[in-house]
């Protein structure tokens, strides 16, 4: 099917290899000239909304400097994407380069790595999307929720980490959350969708890109990254001051920080468990940021509000690494 949609759409004949994916397909495209696209197709019905999301981001995105991203192909029509008999989909470059997870999480590395994801928000500002306000699985709104999803949680003190991690979201950060800057944002800047390149960071999988608070992504970027037990914020430090180096962060933003990552870990760790419950023939590509997560709030349940917003101001505020 691939194949023909590749023909009938955009002229294309070339080689299908299968990629992993939760909700879309994906596949990788090799072309005869050596290029290697991405196709991304679904027949969900919410999948339109999504599609339509990524590719006019994407699209946004284009002539933006300091970091990477795909550009999307149109079809022969002209169109950023593809409808047909019950499928849509979208077409776009691949790019080059070493996914975060397997490089080595260098200072410099993580600092330009946040550099980076802070011109990709002063683009996505810029975007003008209908679909950010559709419904989306990981969109902050969902979190006060979460804890209902807390059965499919291991055994051990990791669940009373994650609990306390959402009481505290909910009684300390979502009072607050109405007053921060909000804007299209990637809400996925995970390990596995930044790619180390030869120009800069590259940003990838928008699927989960939505109307939220700007800090938002650095939350989440900067959850990831949290592996280190000697340093107050696990070695988060770094790529906190490289994103403040470009948008430093406001007062509310430096105190809401570290709970809107130890949020963002335990979310992590609520719906992949749930999700793997779900399907469990997937449940180790689902679950493969589920140990990163386990750790990072280990590190970071011990801040306090005070300590964590001095961790943050003292790394937003620290030179270059």
């Amino acid at each position: 099917m691939s194949e023909t949609l590749l023909k009938r759409h955009y002229g294309l004949t070339a080689s299908i290899a299968n990629l992993c994916s939760e909700v879309e397909r994906t596949v990788e495209v090799n072309l005869p000239d050596g290029r290697r696209l991405i196709l991304k197709t679904s027949t969900r019905p919410e999948a339109l909304d999504s599609f339509r999301f990524q590719t006019g981001a994407i699209a946004g995105l284009q002539g933006a400097a300091g970091f990477v991203a795909p550009t999307v192909l149109r079809t022969s029509t002209g169109a950023l994407m593809f409808e047909q008999e019950g499928v849509c989909g979208y077409l776009q470059t691949r790019i080059e380069g070493i996914p975060l997870h397997q490089a080595m999480h260098s200072p410099d590395l993580l600092f330009r790595t946040g550099r980076a994801l802070a011109r990709l928000d002063l683009a996505l500002a810029q975007v003008n999307v209908l679909a950010a306000h559709r419904p989306v699985l990981w969109h902050v709104g969902c979190w006060s929720r979460l804890l209902e999803l807390e059965q499919y949680l291991p055994r051990g003190g990791i669940a009373d980490s994650v609990r306390a991690a959402m009481v505290g979201y909910m009684e300390f950060v979502e009072p607050q959350i109405s007053s921060l800057v909000w804007q299209v944002t990637h809400n996925d800047p995970s390990p596995f969708n930044m790619i180390v390149t030869g120009q800069a960071v590259g940003f990838i999988d928008f699927g989960d890109g939505c109307w939220s608070p700007r800090i938002q992504d650095l939350a989440i970027a900067a959850s990831h990254v949290v592996t280190d037990p000697t340093l107050a914020l696990g070695g988060a430090e770094h790529l906190i001051a490289g994103y403040a180096s470009v948008i430093p962060l406001s007062r509310l933003e430096a105190r809401l920080l570290v709970r809107l990552m130890r949020a963002r870990q335990s979310a992590l760790i609520l719906v992949n468990c749930w999700r793997s419950h779900l399907f469990p023939a997937e449940a180790q590509y689902i679950k493969k940021n589920v140990a990163r997560a386990e750790r990072g709030l280990s590190i970071l349940t011990p801040l306090d509000v005070t300590s964590g917003e001095a961790a943050v101001v003292a790394a937003a505020s620290s030179a270059l690494p």
